[in-house]
């Protein structure tokens, strides 16, 4: 392993709060066109962070991170007394999937900026 690293948090910025409970799924590479190994998962906390992913291994050269949103968007729909009654089945987006390059030794925060029909990404601090 490498001192490597990458963070995560999703803001609801439909609701200007944390996105709690959402399923993260990080996997690596080693290069562009390489095969994608899963290498570890978490859930996003009650500040809607994941602070618990592993370092990365040495070689790394690309990470995705997969953000399972379906569940959490649906839920806040449902919770929603001023949601529109005509709804598209489930989320809009059901899923957000993140690819970035890394170097070794750094440190990566890519949070998520997500509402139901949008999301944005960048690189963090």
């Amino acid at each position: 392993m490498t001192d490597t690293s990458v963070s995560t948090h999703i803001l609801d910025t439909s609701v200007g709060r944390p996105a709690e409970g959402v399923p993260v799924h990080l996997s690596v590479r080693a290069s562009s066109g390489g095969i994608w190994s899963p290498h570890g998962s978490s859930k996003t906390d009650g500040d809607g962070r994941c602070k618990d992913l592993p370092a990365l291994p040495e070689g790394t050269a690309h990470v995705r991170l997969h953000f399972d949103v379906e569940p959490y968007l649906t839920a806040r729909a449902n919770a929603q007394q001023d949601a529109p009654r005509a709804r598209d089945s489930g989320a809009f987006f059901p899923e957000v999937a993140i690819v970035f390059a890394v170097r070794p030794g750094e440190h990566y925060h890519v949070p998520l900026l997500l509402n139901p029909f949008g999301y944005s990404v960048y690189r963090g601090s």
